[in-house]
C-alpha cells in the first residue's frame, strides 16, 4: 500500500479505508477522523487543522460533496474518503432534543461509522452543532468505544454569525434577523453573573427587539440537562427565516460571569 503523508489521497471502498485505518494503528500512529457532510467553510477547516495539531497522527476526513475540494491537500490532511458511510442507520440517545430527533440520530450513526470505518483513535466535531456533539459523546460512553473526542470552538464571521452551509440561503432582507441570533446569545452570556433566568430574558429580549421569535431558546447543562444554578453551561436558540433555520449556541458561566473566572 503506497502512501505519502499530507497528499490527500481519495479513497472510494470502504475496504480500502480500513486497510489504512489498521494499517496506521499497526505502526503506533494515531488515527484522527474528521467527518464532513456536502459542503465546507471555514469551520470545517478549522476542524482540520484541530486534528492535524495532534502530532503524530493521521488526518482522515470524510466527505459527501459532489467533488473533493483542493483544500483538503492544501490543509494536508491524509486521508480523504469521498463517499457516505452509515446511510440508513439511526443511531439515538436519550437526551431531551431540541432540533429533530431523527436528524440527530442519522449524524450520530455517520459519524460513529466514520470511526468504526477508518479505526480512529479520536474524532474531531465542532462545538456549532452542540446538541450532535452531545450526542456522540453519550453513544461512544454507552456502546464503550475507545475513541476521543474532540470538540473545536465554533467559526464566526466577522459580524458575529455563525459559520454553517446555511448561511447561504438566508435572504438578503432576513440578514439582519439572523444577527440577531447571535447578538442575543452574546447578550445572554454576558449576564451570566445574574443567573439562568436573566441569561434566558436578556438572550430573548434582544430577539423580541428585532423582531424575531425564536424557534427555541434554552439554557442546558453541558451534558443537555437542566441548567445548574451555578456553572458552566449551555445557551441554546434557533430562528427559522423563511425556509432557512439557523441554530446556534454559546457557552454561559452561570452564577459566575465571565469578568469572575479566575486568570490561567
Amino acid at each position: 500500500m503506497g502512501f505519502e503523508p499530507g497528499q490527500a489521497i481519495e479513497v472510494t471502498d470502504p475496504k480500502r479505508l480500513a486497510t489504512y485505518g489498521r494499517a496506521f494503528r499497526k505502526v503506533g500512529k494515531s488515527v484522527v477522523v474528521v467527518p464532513l457532510g456536502t459542503g465546507l467553510h471555514a469551520g470545517h477547516i478549522h476542524m482540520i487543522r484541530a486534528a492535524r495539531s495532534l502530532l503524530g497522527s493521521i488526518v482522515i476526513v470524510t466527505y459527501a460533496g459532489a467533488k473533493v475540494p483542493e483544500d483538503f491537500a492544501r490543509e494536508k490532511v491524509d486521508v480523504v474518503f469521498h463517499g457516505t458511510l452509515g446511510e440508513g442507520a439511526r443511531v439515538h440517545t436519550t437526551l431531551n432534543h431540541l432540533e429533530n430527533p431523527e436528524e440527530i440520530a442519522q449524524h450520530v450513526a455517520a459519524v460513529l461509522a466514520a470511526v468504526n470505518a477508518t479505526h480512529a483513535t479520536d474524532v474531531v466535531l465542532g462545538e456549532k452543532d452542540f446538541e450532535t456533539l452531545v450526542s456522540v459523546q453519550q453513544a461512544v460512553n454507552a456502546l464503550r468505544m475507545e475513541v476521543r473526542l474532540h470538540s473545536v470552538p465554533t467559526v464566526r464571521t466577522r459580524d458575529g454569525l455563525a459559520m454553517s452551509l446555511r448561511n447561504e440561503h438566508v435572504a438578503a432582507h432576513e440578514r439582519e434577523h439572523a444577527l440577531a441570533l447571535s447578538a442575543a446569545l452574546t447578550a445572554g452570556a454576558h449576564v451570566a453573573q445574574n443567573g439562568g433566568q436573566a441569561v434566558v430574558d436578556t438572550a430573548r429580549s434582544v430577539l423580541a427587539a428585532a423582531g424575531v421569535e425564536p424557534a427555541y431558546l434554552e439554557l442546558r447543562n453541558l451534558a443537555f440537562g437542566p441548567a445548574p444554578k451555578q456553572g458552566d453551561a449551555r445557551l441554546l436558540a434557533a430562528v427559522d427565516l423563511e425556509k432557512v433555520r439557523l441554530a446556534d449556541n454559546v457557552g454561559v458561566p452561570v452564577g459566575i460571569g465571565f469578568a469572575n473566572l479566575p486568570a490561567h
